[in-house]
């Protein structure tokens, strides 16, 4: 059997780390490929995660290496591989094993919200400040302004919308799907992961905080699968939350972050025909999770 694949191995013996900063992270999917179709993957850790200790990243069609593979990498220093499939069985296996960084930081300075001379993050703040496909923010202005005002204390703010949505927003899986944006949930009241990540950048957005979505690795979420959350932007610094509270936020490892989830999307169909036939996603760390009272401000590595 021929099998395409890109190793890239440490000797774990060589890294000295506690175990509860390691993150081990796997995922197999399968696609049935009807018609010859170009696949586009987000599923590997972004470089931003931690330290690789070891690697493993595996893509077979019908036993064979596909017609084309590309890496390419994201200003983010997140990958994106793109696959060219002929017609058959695409098969996909990723094992990661990392050396994660510290995601606690001290509160935010709300006097210094902003860099102006960094064009990067001003960049970040105008991009994430926009409405987008599924966080539509300009038709919820109202709604946000009257509910979460816009008052100096944006750590407040954020962390009011957070809760709100987790009293108001029902947890429901299979409740929505890739048609449905942040109105439709926050209409319907029920939603997934997605869901929830969507109205809270919709909502911070809304009310003058750059938002961003963020696709991750979530080690202690059940039953487990990709799992998404956000991000805003305050006191020179991204921090996450999560409103679902389904997984701690120290133990999250990134795959991908962008506007919304067609940016960060882990498998789209560029051209062609394929459906996804399986999935399965595992993320561990070292030794017991980490408490997370959603009280303290937690950055994303």
């Amino acid at each position: 059997m021929r099998w395409w694949a890109m190793d890239n191995h440490g000797d774990a013996s060589e890294v000295t780390t506690p175990d509860d900063m390691t993150r081990v992270v796997t995922c197999s999917l399968g696609f049935d490929i009807a018609e010859p179709a170009e696949v586009a993957l987000q599923v590997v850790v972004a470089d931003s995660a931690g330290r690789i200790i070891s690697e493993r990243f595996h893509v077979m069609v019908d036993g064979a290496p596909p017609s084309s593979l590309q890496e390419i990498r994201t200003p983010h220093g997140e990958r994106i591989h793109v696959i060219e499939a002929s017609s058959g069985q695409l098969s996909v296996e990723y094992r990661a094993e990392i050396q994660a960084r510290s995601t606690q930081h001290p509160a935010a300075d709300p006097e210094h919200p902003w860099h102006h001379d960094d064009p990067t993050i001003a960049f970040d703040r105008q991009l994430y400040l926009r409405p987008s496909r599924y966080c539509p923010s300009d038709h919820l202005v109202g709604f946000a302004v009257s509910e979460f005002h816009v008052g100096p204390d944006v750590v407040a703010r954020v962390a009011s919308i957070t809760e709100w949505i987790r009293d108001r927003i029902s947890y429901v899986p299979g409740s929505s799907d890739v048609h449905d944006s942040a109105e439709h949930t926050l209409l319907t009241g029920m939603g997934t992961c997605r869901d929830f990540a969507h109205l809270g950048i919709a909502l911070c957005r809304a009310t003058g905080i750059p938002a961003r979505f963020a696709a991750v690795y979530a080690p202690g979420l059940t039953p487990m699968d990709f799992h998404a959350v956000f991000e805003t932007w305050h006191g020179g610094r991204w921090s996450v939350h999560d409103a679902t509270g389904l997984a701690p936020r120290h133990s999250l490892v990134r795959i991908a972050t962008g506007r919304d989830a067609a940016d960060a999307a882990f498998a789209s169909v560029d051209h062609g025909l394929a459906t996804i036939a399986h999935m399965e996603v595992t993320a561990t760390v070292g030794m017991a999770l980490p408490r997370d009272d959603q009280s303290s401000l937690v950055e994303l590595a």
